[in-house]
């Protein structure tokens, strides 16, 4: 078949789908799933689960799996001719999914459909299936109905071109440093940016506002004008106080008119706000009993980050002669105090941290808690440094995952798990269709022929990443819309990626995945020693900072008027919240993917509620760790099923509660992060 996207036998053909592939393929995709939603609509056709399952899921199925691909590159390899492509047909697509999920006639015949008649699985997501019509219109008529489909098209039109914004201003940015500048910043980092600049035959070292770059800036250099250059440039990207031609790249008027049509669109199903909408298909019950578990947090780790601060203005006073430190040196006091208090250095632990040997090391983890293998596997990628990977439970396939772990041009930031296709028993062929998964990072890559080298958080992001895979892998539902991640509540989501973080800081799982750059040594104990007294290392200020973001994405849903500008709610969220306030030219919100271009918005306080489910999770591994120091494998085997296998065929709770027994507690988690006793002035 000469087009690459419509070829389903196996695995997408990311080798040779090309930018002139997606128009065609669109056409014929849309096509057959318009004539399939026809089908099941006709009013002779059954209201039965399994025979719509077989018309029109496989139809939407193959939709959704061959622009999947399309998006995929558009985050990973994006040229301005795939840019294009996707642009063009993105309103097409998003105008089918909005038709089929606002569907009157579609929606009665899911209510037709007799639950007895269902499988568990099915019942479950024949439920989420009849609430998610509601919630995208179906229950509409006449000019509401049309206005709302038009909404959903902006909105996505206008959440592209957010996230091309950030790319694109992260992209534009390069400053060629002199050596003379770059005294403190580790010496790979220098080699990277060095080698940046002489590819491009300019002189000096380039930098730029990619993490592995930024992040070493911010931290190690010495000269306090440098981090104020970088900084200024990173927090004020996609905004109009950027430096230069950066300002063609702002989002604030993007912002504004996706706040308008999200209060629109809440208000068109009867809601309030946009808050509320969100809140329907989560854990939480309503948006207040957010802002309240927010602030609970808050209030209980304000005075353990008001004690980092004064912590941080006493060295930097006494050690630094910083006595007035600004918004970008706070990173560097922090840097330097951790290394006087704990003896010990980020850039220090790095050098044991080669991207091979953790790889290793985490695969043993997951080998060993959840008894399956792990080997390579082959399969078509879109760059040479993609991996691809498979894991079978007694030789038997149970999924596989592409890899793809270093920054790079065209890449968008962050780290995020994808779905390729999904566990689902089909219903055409009658085939088990087993999971595919994306695991994607931004690492930097190694220099002079040595591997790259990965900082303790890079690892503990790899670790994250692979929870959210294990989610969507080892799921044991065959049920599609219910299988792994699907169906599974929004702010439950994050459960098995923050359980994963916490091996990151067992020794009995960290010497068997560190290796030294240049001798081969593990990790020594005495520094292993010294990272774990450095863990809860401002805990207290990194949970306000997180708290900060939920609170402030939560209130602009709720009660900000989206017409009014949103920095003065900003202002008052890090007035009430923050225990450091930022320079006013500060615009991090027009950098804030996780709400304006991705699934968070009125969300983002999932990573906290989570965090509350993973360290109770986490704990009966504690409770039950063996003599070897290594979990045991009878609690990971409960964790699995009641939690991972189970996917989203029942509630979040139900599974919590198959595992735990119980409901979650707070105390876990505080006592995670250091903050389980009352400090006394």
């Amino acid at each position: 078949m000469s087009n690459a996207l419509l070829d389903f036998s196996d695995l997408p053909l990311f080798d040779r789908i090309t930018p002139q592939d997606v128009a065609p393929a669109m056409d014929v995709l849309l096509e057959r799933a318009n004539q399939a939603l026809e089908t099941v609509t006709a009013p002779d056709f059954p209201a039965r689960w399994d025979a719509i399952a077989k018309v029109l899921d496989v139809a939407t199925e193959q939709l959704g799996r061959s622009w999947g691909a399309v998006s995929h590159l558009n985050s990973v390899a994006d040229t301005p001719e795939l840019r294009a492509a996707y642009n063009a047909a993105l309103p097409r697509v998003t105008e089918f999914w909005t038709r089929l999920g606002a569907d009157e006639r579609l929606y009665a015949k899911y209510k037709a459909i007799d639950p007895a008649t269902l499988t568990p699985e099915q019942r479950q997501a024949h439920s989420n299936a009849v609430r998610n019509f509601v919630l995208s219109g179906a229950e509409l008529t006449g000019a509401a109905k049309e206005r709302f489909a038009q909404i959903q098209e902006r909105q996505a039109e206008l959440s592209q071109k957010f996230s091309e914004n950030a790319l694109d201003a992260t992209d534009a940015y390069a400053y060629y440093a002199t050596a003379e500048e770059l005294e403190g910043i580790p010496s790979d980092v220098q080699q990277a940016a060095l080698a940046a600049a002489q590819a491009e035959g300019k002189p000096g070292y380039k930098l730029t506002l990619k993490m592995p770059c930024y992040l070493p800036v911010m931290q190690f250099a010495a000269r306090s004008d440098l981090r104020a250059k970088l900084y200024r440039a990173y927090v004020t990207r996609a905004s109009e106080q950027a430096e230069g031609d950066g300002r063609k790249f702002d989002n604030s008027a993007l912002i504004g008119e996706i706040l308008a049509l999200r209060r629109e669109e809440a208000q068109l199903l009867g809601y309030a706000n946009f808050g509320e909408v969100s809140v329907v298909p989560k854990m939480a019950q309503s948006p207040a009993e957010v802002i309240r578990f927010l602030r609970d947090l808050a209030r209980r780790a304000r005075p353990y980050a008001e004690k980092d601060v004064a912590d941080l203005r006493a060295f930097a006073a006494e050690h630094l002669g910083l006595n007035d430190p600004q918004a970008w040196d706070w990173p560097y006091i922090s840097e330097k105090l951790k290394e006087a208090r704990y003896a010990f250095s980020e850039q220090e632990l790095k050098e044991y941290f080669t991207a091979p040997k953790v790889l290793a090391g985490l695969f043993k983890i997951i080998e060993t808690l959840f008894e399956v293998s792990i080997r390579r596997d082959s399969a078509p990628v879109w760059h040479p440094a993609v991996e691809f990977y498979r894991i079978e439970r007694n030789g038997a396939l149970v999924g596989q995952f592409y890899l793809d772990q270093p920054a790079r041009t065209g890449k968008r930031g962050g780290a995020w798990m994808d779905d390729v296709r999904t566990r689902w028993q089909r219903p055409d062929t009658g085939v088990l269709q087993m999971p595919v998964a994306h695991l994607v990072c931004n690492f930097a890559d190694g220099v002079d022929g040595k591997p790259p080298l990965l900082t303790h958080d890079d690892v503990i992001t790899l670790f994250h990443e692979f929870g959210h895979g294990l989610h969507h892998m080892l799921t044991q539902v065959n049920e599609r819309d219910v299988s792994g991640i699907g169906g599974v509540e929004w702010d439950a989501v994050e459960l098995p990626s923050q359980f994963m973080e916490n091996f990151c800081w067992e020794w009995d799982v960290l010497k068997h995945m560190t290796a030294h750059v240049d001798t081969g040594e593990p990790l020594p104990r005495a520094l292993f020693d010294k990272m774990i007294a450095a863990k809860n290392f401002q805990s207290g200020m990194a949970t306000l900072r997180q708290i900060e973001f939920a609170l402030f994405d939560m209130l602009l849903h709720t009660e900000h008027d989206p017409a009014q500008d949103f920095m003065p709610l900003l202002t008052q969220v890090r007035q009430e919240v923050a225990v450091l306030q930022p320079p006013a030219f500060s615009r991090t919100a027009h950098t804030f993917s996780h709400i304006f271009a991705g699934g968070y918005a009125a969300g983002y306080y999932s990573y906290k509620w989570a965090e509350v489910l993973s360290a109770d999770a986490y704990a009966a591994f504690e409770e039950t760790t063996g003599s070897d120091g290594l979990p045991s494998a009878e609690t990971g085997r409960r964790y699995r099923e009641a939690i991972l296998e189970a996917g989203g065929s029942r509630p979040a709770m139900e599974s919590f509660k198959a595992f735990r027994g119980r409901e979650p507690s707070l105390d876990a988690l505080l006592r995670h992060q250091g903050m389980a006793e009352e400090l006394t002035a």
